[in-house]
C-alpha cells in the first residue's frame, strides 16, 4: 500500500513547544543529543532506539514534552499515529520484518522508563520472541545511522 509523505507546508505549527530540561527525548529534538534521525515534521521526530529490540527498531515522539497518553492533546496523539502507521511500513520493507510490534507503555507500572510519550515501532521475524527492555545493549551509533539511512531510502 502506498503511503504519501506529510505535506509540511499543510502541518500547523506547535507555537510553544515545552521542554523539560532533565528528558533525553527533548533534548534530542533540541539537537542537545545525538540521534540517528529518520522522519521530522513540524511536530513529530522520529529516530533509532539506541537500545533496539531488532535493528530498525524505531521511536516515534512528539517534539513538545508530553509525559503520556492521558497527558497528549488528542491532536497531537493522531499526529502521532499517522506517523507511527508511515514508518511502520518503511521500517517493515527496510527490514525485511515478517511484522511490526507497535509498543506504548504509560506509566511505571507499564514500563514506561522515559516520561515523554513515545510509540516503540519493532520489526519482528517469524518464530522470534523479544527479550524484556532492561535486558537490552546499546548498539554503536554508526551502525544506528546505516540503518536510519537504509529506512529513509524506503520513504
Amino acid at each position: 500500500m502506498p503511503y504519501k509523505l506529510i505535506d509540511k507546508a499543510k502541518m500547523p505549527l506547535v507555537p510553544d513547544l515545552t521542554f523539560d530540561e532533565s528528558c533525553i527525548f527533548c533534548k534530542i529534538v533540541r539537537k542537545q543529543a545525538s540521534s540517528s534521525v529518520i522522519y521530522e515534521d513540524d511536530t513529530i521526530i522520529v529516530f533509532l532506539d539506541i537500545r533496539p529490540l531488532n535493528m530498525g527498531h524505531t521511536l516515534v515522539i512528539p517534539k513538545a514534552h508530553y509525559v503520556d497518553i492521558f497527558d497528549i492533546p488528542e491532536k497531537e496523539l493522531r499526529q502521532m499515529y499517522k506517523v507511527t502507521k508511515l514508518v511502520s511500513f518503511v521500517i517493515k520493507k527496510a527490514t525485511n520484518a515478517d511484522g511490526i510490534s507497535i509498543i506504548q507503555q504509560n506509566g511505571k507500572a507499564a514500563g514506561q522508563d522515559i516520561f515523554h510519550i513515545h510509540v516503540h515501532v519493532v520489526p519482528r521475524f517469524e518464530g522470534q520472541k523479544l527479550p524484556p527492555f532492561s535486558e537490552l545493549k546499546e548498539v554503536e551509533k554508526s551502525k544506528l545511522d546505516t540503518m536510519a539511512r537504509k529506512i529513509k531510502q524506503q520513504l
